[in-house]
């Protein structure tokens, strides 16, 4: 492979904005770039504020200078990003290797209906309901999958959902597991404070937890759930200083948050639909989301002493580490294979 690799990167979000995809388009630029490859992010700007459809053709056109000088392309999404950036691959004759986050369609669907279906129920469940923007999306994301290069999926847990879904051939899709840092130390909480998610999206249900704390505040005060949007290093100190960290979504692949928990070692509560399961079932506690009394009693028995010791014991174990150069070597396997 060569030393002087050109590689674009193609992301919907990047630092200063907070998410996810964000830290790990930067993470892995970083690690691209301490191989001495030479290493291009484009990611939304102000086409945050136009409409779908010339959102996607002004990033087309926005790319298609880095898109000519590139070896490859890394796509960290399906639509937002992933449909110009693979249409403008196929244009020129690049090689696109997407890396799937979330699922656009699902979260789009259930942001707009309020209806809270379960990510591994949601094809079979609502497919045939679909309204024309789902099934012009799904369309699209169809077709992105089936002429990027190859895929990778971070869990077989999302992969399968989408085989299944999307009719993928399962050769031409990668595991690249998430980054599981090594463990930053033990800290002791400052208060009895929850860390949830900072995106108050629906299928985040943000709303449930808040209903629970609020119940849970009326006989123990000193309870509390942060769920503002912050900057990444203070979010990370909230995180280090915090009680536990709770994340009951209807669906997550490989939530940052609860990984970013055990790095902290601090217990954490997550939704049982979560892709990395069988690799944290050991270190935390697990909940239905759509059952509120399950979500309420695991917050109570964190809040017991005798619990909170074994639940601070249980996430300590956990030895697993996966770092970015990891990352980065896994993917250019995949480039390999091209």
């Amino acid at each position: 492979m060569a030393k002087n690799m050109n590689i674009l990167i193609t992301t919907g979000i990047y630092p200063p904005k907070i998410g996810g995809p964000a830290q790990y388009g930067k993470n892995l630029k970083t690690a691209f770039e301490e191989m001495n490859f030479n290493v291009v992010v484009k990611t939304f700007l102000f086409e945050d504020h136009l409409p779908s459809g010339i959102r996607h053709i002004f990033f087309f056109l926005k790319i298609v200078p880095a898109v000519l000088r590139s070896d490859v392309v890394f796509i960290l999404d399906t639509f937002s990003v992933g449909l110009p950036s693979v249409f403008a691959c196929k244009i020129f004759g690049k090689k696109s290797i997407i890396r799937t986050g979330g699922d656009f369609l699902w979260e789009q669907y259930v942001e707009r209906t309020g209806k809270k279906v379960l990510l591994r129920s949601f094809y079979e469940q609502k497919k045939n309901n679909f309204s024309f923007k789902d099934r012009t999306i799904f369309r699209l994301t169809h077709w992105t999958l089936l002429n990027t290069s190859k895929i990778i999926f971070s869990t077989e847990w999302q992969r399968d959902i989408f085989i299944n879904a999307y009719g993928l051939k399962k050769d031409r899709t990668f595991i690249v597991e998430n980054y599981y840092g090594p463990k930053e130390g033990n800290f002791e909480p400052e208060t009895k404070i929850f860390i949830a998610s900072a995106r108050n999206l629906k299928w985040k249900n943000i709303d449930v937890l808040k209903k629970i704390f609020n119940k849970i505040k009326l006989i123990n005060k000193d309870v509390d759930l942060f769920t503002d949007n912050t900057l990444f290093p203070v979010f990370m100190d909230k995180i280090k200083n915090s009680y536990a960290v709770i994340q009951v979504s209807l669906g997550d692949i490989s939530p940052n948050l609860i990984l970013d928990a055990i790095r902290h070692n601090k217990p954490f509560i997550c939704t049982k639909e979560v892709g990395i399961f069988p690799r944290i079932k050991d270190a935390g506690f697990f909940v239905d989301p759509l059952n509120e009394k399950e979500i309420e009693q695991a917050v109570l028995n964190l809040l017991d002493e005798g619990e909170y010791k074994k639940a601070c014991e249980k996430v300590r174990q956990f030895s697993f580490i996966h770092t970015w150069k990891n990352i980065a070597d896994e993917f250019l396997e995949v480039v390999k294979s091209l």
